[in-house]
């Protein structure tokens, strides 16, 4: 018997967040935390911070956080952001440096893609040379 999957999180805004959901990734933990987080206009820098790495403050925002933030929950294997939300909170995200959960900046429906403001491609270019691309 294979063992459940890891799910997929999701950090964005409504539209984002919506569409992913009606694409059936919402999950509630154990704890009844779900794996997605809608940023708006009045959400803070704290609370963003605090879902994906609540350790950045002290004291944590939340109750019972080692099961909302997302980077300690073992049954999430990737944290969707989108990029403009991941540039508010960068420095969290640098400090990430495990493979799982993988976090992958997406982008919005006002907010177009930046590759060179990608974390991960900035890693990646960093691990190769211009002739290892040839």
């Amino acid at each position: 018997m294979a063992g459940r999957g890891k799910l997929i999180a999701v950090i964005g805004d409504e539209d984002t967040v919506t569409g992913f959901l009606l694409g059936g990734i919402g999950e509630l933990n154990k704890n009844r935390h779900p794996n997605f987080l809608v940023v708006e206009k009045d959400t803070t820098i704290n609370e963003i911070e605090d879902t994906f790495n609540p350790s950045q403050h002290d004291p944590p925002l939340w109750d019972e956080i080692d099961s909302w933030q997302f980077l300690n929950r073992d049954d999430i294997g990737i944290i969707l952001i989108n990029q403009y939300i991941a540039e508010m909170v960068r420095h969290a995200l640098d400090a990430h440096q495990q493979s799982i959960p993988a976090v992958l900046e997406i982008p919005s429906k006002e907010h177009p893609y930046d590759a060179a403001k990608d974390s991960i491609l900035r890693r990646a270019r960093g691990m190769f040379t211009a002739e290892d691309l040839r």
